[in-house]
């Protein structure tokens, strides 16, 4: 691997479900490393004064979002299902995400998390829902205990904060070198910037 991308996703997020299916096939063909980087959006919305998903707060370009992603999934032949309540609560999801990072399976818990939210409908802050992703992942149980350890729940916080400090708004975005990239429909160009630097 040559290049490499930063991939910052929001369990939460609905357009990051679909980049986080493919980004690992897409980088592989151009000889890009991916680094996956999860984080919480509602602090960074909470600065531009929302206590809710913009889906939410903008009902057009809710009912707008929601029809984008049957099309694009039936598109890409992913399973979707609208999870109820949206958002999902995913602190917990992210927590054990740095876990599977330090592990090395991040990526394979990650899309366990996201199929079984969009792809099943289920409620990823289910302590068992979880546990099943955990175990999809090929990750030893004893090891979910250390999602709530005080270090984990500091690097978390961490991974936000250097969020906003990148001027990250959204989810997902992807950063290369010094360039950000927002939005599923520009993970291509990402790769591409990844791959010439």
């Amino acid at each position: 691997m040559t290049g490499r991308i930063q991939f910052w996703f929001e369990f939460a997020s609905t357009y990051s479900y679909l980049s986080a299916m493919r980004i690992e096939d897409a980088a592989a063909r151009h000889g890009v490393a991916v680094d996956w980087q999860p984080f919480l959006l509602g602090p960074i919305f909470a600065a531009q004064g929302w206590n809710n998903s913009p889906f939410n707060i903008y009902p057009a370009k809710g009912r707008y979002m929601w029809r984008d992603m049957e099309r694009l999934c039936d598109a890409r032949d992913l399973p979707f299902v609208r999870p109820d309540p949206f958002p999902q609560n995913g602190l917990m999801a992210a927590r054990l995400a740095l876990v599977a990072k330090q592990q090395g399976r991040i990526a394979q818990f990650v899309r366990a998390v996201y199929a079984t939210q969009f792809g099943r409908g289920l409620a990823i802050s289910d302590a068992q829902v979880l546990a099943e992703c955990w175990n999809d992942a090929g990750l030893e149980a004893e090891l979910m205990q250390d999602a709530s350890a005080p270090e984990t729940k500091a690097d978390l916080r961490a991974q936000s904060e250097n969020a906003q400090r990148l001027d990250l708004f959204g989810a997902p975005s992807f950063i290369a070198g010094d360039e950000l990239f927002w939005g599923d429909d520009r993970l291509e160009q990402a790769i591409m910037h990844a791959a010439s630097i």
